[in-house]
């Protein structure tokens, strides 16, 4: 008998069993990759790669399926593998300042579902949170299921530097906004859910100053389930390296021009949050040292120029008469030369600052998101000039500037990725669920 044990847990067994880890992992946090992919990440040799998919795909862990006719390209369709959709989902969750957004997405990485609903600014956090559990629970379509214990989400919420999620489209006229999809909140697996401010500790003293010290403990007592906290923008750069416009890259810069200024880096595809949780605070790079005084103490910081009331002020000061920026988007779209020529000075400043980061961590992809970029071509070509002009003559080429693609959901997405990339009870991937349970 116990040679029998030692036959079973014996260092092959374990090696395999690492491997086989290895790839649910892979699939977990990228979503679905092709064989050549996975072999790639893995380092796993073609003989032992073949053996172990086999095993994955024969036991219902993992699903193959090819793109579908209208997206594949010329020549033969490559299969893609990904974690079994049966087996769990996840919900990102996005406190932004006046509005709350949830999405849903299955193991496979298939956002099944999101919707949104506006609330006032001043919104207590218990009645933000019931909020969230009403959205959740309208995505349940033919269950009409409240979320039970076991359940899973991540959700992001806004902080100081941080706006809206994303610009998106307008809204219904009760402030809802979504697409249908059928969410099994009983199937739901895991909490992800970003914290207010540039803070990592949800219990410190700043939390305690923008009154969300207590937000773990509502959100545990309403959904019932660990959680996972992060702020929205660092949320939104993490969603955007999974599922939006940096999804081909490993090393994102993300930064959002909103009512103010913030960021995130995503290195190696892992969020980048830094040892007191001030990683992406890029609003407060100076970039002018006797500028106007910024909410932070400092003076002359990026979000005093390139935040929303900023730009504002500087087309006001330069004659337009735009009273919001839909105004002065609109104006930007008719091509009136104060709204053209302000884009251009903080796509200068904007710029400057991208390249002074670059140099520091190296991205291969610049996401910019927030309302601001939906002035277009017309911010992002002065930014890219500016960065392309500053930085040195080797990483020229190696930057790609590209604005986000996720709006309003963003964040949400991020609170899942978070949650697919970090939390523990994915550590290991669950037996997937019977038909009859789905």
């Amino acid at each position: 008998m116990l040679s029998c044990m030692h036959e079973h847990d014996g260092p092959l067994t374990r090696l395999r069993r690492g491997h086989e880890q290895a790839v649910l992992e892979l699939l977990r946090k990228h979503g679905p990759l092709s064989r050549a992919e996975l072999g790639t990440r893995s380092g796993l040799s073609r003989t032992t790669l073949h053996d172990i998919v086999a095993e994955v795909v024969g036991n219902g862990s993992v699903v193959a399926s090819t793109p579908h006719v209208e997206v594949r390209k010329r020549g033969r369709p490559v299969e893609k593998l990904s974690l079994n959709p049966a087996a769990g989902e996840a919900v990102g969750i996005d406190f932004a300042r006046r509005a709350v957004h949830v999405a849903a997405v299955n193991f496979a990485h298939e956002v099944i579902g999101s919707a949104s609903e506006a609330h006032a600014a001043d919104l207590s956090w218990p009645e933000r949170i019931d909020i969230a559990g009403r959205l959740l629970t309208s995505l349940a379509t033919g269950s009409g299921s409240p979320v039970s214990s076991g359940a899973g989400s991540g959700s992001g919420a806004a902080g100081s530097g941080s706006g809206a999620a994303g610009s998106g489209s307008g809204s219904a006229d009760d402030g809802r906004r979504g697409r249908s999809g059928t969410v099994h909140l009983d199937a739901l697996s895991a909490i992800g859910v970003g914290v207010v401010g540039p803070i990592s500790d949800p219990g410190s003293e700043n939390a305690r100053a923008q009154g969300i010290d207590g937000l773990p403990d509502l959100l545990r007592k309403q959904f019932g389930v660990p959680v996972l906290l992060d702020n929205n923008t660092r949320l939104a750069a993490l969603a955007e390296a999974v599922w939006g416009a940096a999804a081909d890259a490993s090393d994102v810069l993300y930064l959002r021009l909103s009512h103010g200024v913030g960021g995130g880096l995503v290195v190696g595809g892992a969020l980048h949050r830094g040892r007191y949780g001030l990683s992406g605070e890029f609003g407060h790079i100076t970039v002018d040292p006797v500028g106007r005084p910024c909410e932070c103490g400092g003076t002359g910081c990026l979000e005093t120029r390139a935040s929303l009331d900023a730009v504002l002020c500087r087309y006001r000061e330069a004659g337009g008469r735009a009273d919001d920026l839909a105004g002065f988007l609109d104006d930007v779209a008719a091509g009136e030369p104060s709204a053209l020529d302000v884009l251009e000075r903080v796509g200068n400043d904007v710029g400057g600052v991208l390249a002074a980061v670059c140099h520091a961590v190296g991205p291969g992809v610049i996401v910019v998101g927030g309302e601001l970029a939906g002035a277009g071509p017309a911010l992002l070509e002065p930014v890219e000039r500016a960065l392309r002009q500053q930085l040195m003559p080797l990483a020229r080429h190696h930057v790609d500037v590209r604005r986000a693609t996720l709006g309003e959901a963003g964040s949400a997405l991020g609170g899942i990725a978070l949650v697919l990339h970090e939390s523990p009870l994915l550590s290991h991937y669950p037996q997937p669920v019977s038909e009859e349970n789905a």
